[in-house]
C-alpha cells in the first residue's frame, strides 16, 4: 500500500492526546524514570492503580544504564533479587550474594513490565514545579524539556494526583521545589533537602529503602531522592536499594490508596 504522512502525523498525534488527556489525572504520578521509579509504576499498575510516569530526558533507565563507569553490568545483592525475579531478569552469581545482571536487559525488562502492566511514561517531558492545597502536595505542573532547556516563556500544563513520588535521583528535584517555593518544613532533621554524603555502598544502600517514606503530605522520596533528601551516602553502581525502594514506595502507596 502507499503510505500517506498525513495519516501517519494524524495517527501519532490523536493517539498521544487521548494518552495524555487521560493521564491528566491519576493514582500517583511519578517524577523520574529510573529503576526506582520505574518499579514503583509498575507495581501500582499491576495492583490496579493509575500511575503516570514522567521523564525530562529522551531515555528511560537513569544511571542503570551505563552500570559502573560505563561498563553495563549492575550488581543486585541477594535482599533484592527477588525483585529481579518478579521482572524475569536474568543474572549470575558474581560473588557469593553479589548478583550481575546486564543493565540493558534490566532497564528494557523493567520498562517494558510496567508499561504492560498499565503504568503510563511520558518522556521527554519534566517537572517544574508542584500544584499544593492546604499545604498539601496535589499534582505535578509540567513542560516540555526542550522549552526547559532553551529558557522559553511557556506556560506549562497541570497533573492532579493523589500522590506525587520525587525519583528525580541525586537532585531531590521535587521535594526542592516544595522546601524552595512552599516555605513549609520537609519531613527530615533540618526541615529541608539536606544532601547526599560522599559514597558508602553498604550504609546507602540500607537508607536508601529506610528512607523511602512520605517526606511531605503527599509527596513520597524512592531511589537517591530518598538519600538526597535525608542526607545519607551513595552508594555508586549497586542497585538493589533502587529496586528495593521503589517495590517500598508502591507498597506504602497501595495501603494509602486502599
Amino acid at each position: 500500500m502507499k503510505l500517506d504522512e498525513i495519516v501517519i502525523s494524524r495517527a501519532i498525534t490523536e493517539m498521544f492526546m487521548k494518552k495524555f488527556l487521560d493521564s491528566l489525572e491519576c493514582d500517583v504520578a511519578i517524577v523520574g524514570g529510573g529503576p526506582a521509579g520505574m518499579t514503583a509504576a509498575y507495581i501500582l499498575a499491576k495492583n490496579g492503580k493509575k500511575a503516570v510516569l514522567f521523564e525530562r530526558k529522551l531515555e528511560i533507565g537513569g544511571g542503570m544504564w551505563g552500570g559502573g563507569m560505563m561498563f553495563n553490568e549492575v550488581v543486585v545483592q541477594q535482599e533484592a533479587k527477588g525483585v529481579l525475579d518478579e521482572f524475569g531478569v536474568r543474572y549470575t552469581e558474581c560473588q557469593k550474594g553479589y548478583f550481575c545482571a546486564d543493565s540493558v536487559e534490566c532497564v528494557s525488562t523493567i520498562c517494558s513490565k510496567a508499561v504492560k502492566a498499565g503504568a503510563r511514561i511520558f518522556n521527554l517531558i519534566s517537572a517544574e514545579d508542584v500544584m499544593m492545597e492546604e499545604n498539601r502536595v496535589t499534582g505535578l505542573v509540567i513542560n516540555w524539556t526542550t522549552v526547559e532547556m532553551a529558557r522559553l516563556a511557556v506556560d506549562p500544563l497541570a497533573v492532579r494526583a493523589k500522590y506525587v513520588v520525587d525519583a528525580t535521583g541525586h537532585e531531590a528535584q521535587v521535594a526542592t521545589y516544595v522546601q524552595n517555593k512552599s516555605g513549609c518544613k520537609l519531613n527530615t532533621p533540618t526541615g529541608k533537602v539536606i544532601g547526599e554524603k560522599p559514597l558508602d555502598a553498604d550504609l546507602g544502600e540500607k537508607t536508601t529503602v529506610e528512607n523511602t517514606k512520605e517526606v511531605f503530605p503527599g509527596l513520597y522520596v524512592t531511589g537517591m531522592s530518598c538519600n538526597a533528601a535525608y542526607g545519607s551516602p551513595r552508594m555508586g553502581p549497586v542497585f538493589g536499594g533502587m529496586l528495593l525502594s521503589g517495590k517500598k514506595v508502591a507498597e506504602l502507596l497501595l495501603e494509602k490508596l486502599g
